[in-house]
């Protein structure tokens, strides 16, 4: 039997490790994470998981002192390194934008030339000015960057925004979007066939997760003269599963709603005579 272990890399703390750890958990997967813990084994699957930080993820994976991690897609861009995006992991969630202070008129990118932006973004903030014909003058620094503009350090700042009460309590305004970003998996270019076999087998375990948390399944009774019609609004894997009711004329009608049309689909349900509808939370999904 192979002792062939993959090599993960997640943030050691920080908005993306408990996300990471938790997505591991709901993929079966057990590691215990201890107090300033740095490496830790799975019990029960192929996997040893290094506590690193978020910046040097990229490095670690190209260096292929870790085979794969878990990363923000904003730190995956910054650091252009030589790996592969394999999936988006569908948490850490947020964008990197240009902010500016309030009761400033922003109309377009062309109002920061010559501008001096704040960021801990270079690279990603270079290639938005270049790719808008824009000269300013970038300040690289890490942490607090929303005061830059209060304290006369720069104009506008860079940043990355999910609520956006940060700006907003440093008295900025958010103007341009520069990236979307989320969790991502990344892997070293050059995973031999046996650890691309385990990343396969992990990765079905997250589709699986991923799938799961965007559907719902629902049952509802139907009155069979609306059958067809009710059938019809409802997408399913394959079709919806029908059986009867004990009650002559009505049939149990089961299928899986995908979260983006739910409500939508739900509303069309009811006028089309369904009754009592249940909604039920998906664990994982198999396709």
């Amino acid at each position: 039997m192979s002792n062939m272990k993959l090599r993960l890399a997640i943030q050691k703390s920080g908005r993306l490790h408990d996300d990471s750890m938790r997505l591991l958990k709901e993929c079966g997967i057990d590691i215990s994470n201890g107090v300033n813990k740095l490496k830790s084994e799975a019990s029960n699957f192929p996997l040893e998981v290094f506590f690193l930080r978020d910046d040097d993820i990229p490095q670690y994976v190209e260096d292929a002192v870790a085979d794969i991690g878990f990363v923000g897609e904003n730190v995956v861009y910054e650091k252009k390194k030589k790996i592969d995006v394999v999936e988006k992991l569908g948490f850490g969630k947020c964008r990197l934008s240009i902010a500016i202070s309030k009761g400033e008129n922003y109309t377009s990118a062309a109002f920061l030339q010559g501008k001096r932006i704040a960021t801990s973004y270079p690279v990603l903030v270079e290639d938005f000015l270049k790719a808008n014909n824009i000269t300013a003058e970038i300040h690289e620094i890490s942490g607090s960057v929303e005061i830059a503009p209060g304290i006369g350090l720069a104009d506008a700042i860079c940043d990355l925004v999910s609520s956006g009460s940060t700006l907003f309590m440093n008295g900025l305004q958010e103007v341009e979007p520069i990236l979307q970003s989320q969790a991502v998996l990344v892997k070293n270019e050059q995973l031999s066939p046996e650890q691309q076999a385990i990343l396969d087998k992990l990765l079905f375990r997250i589709q699986s997760v991923k799938k799961a948390k965007n559907n719902k399944y629902v049952l509802l009774n139907a009155p069979n003269d609306k059958l067809d019609e009710i059938i019809s609004l409802l997408p399913g894997m394959k079709s919806p599963t029908v059986l009867p009711l004990a009650e002559a004329g009505w049939s149990s009608v089961h299928s899986v709603l995908s979260e983006t049309q739910f409500w939508d689909i739900i509303e069309k349900l009811k006028a089309a005579g369904a009754q009592g509808i249940l909604v039920v939370p998906i664990e994982k999904m198999i396709i």
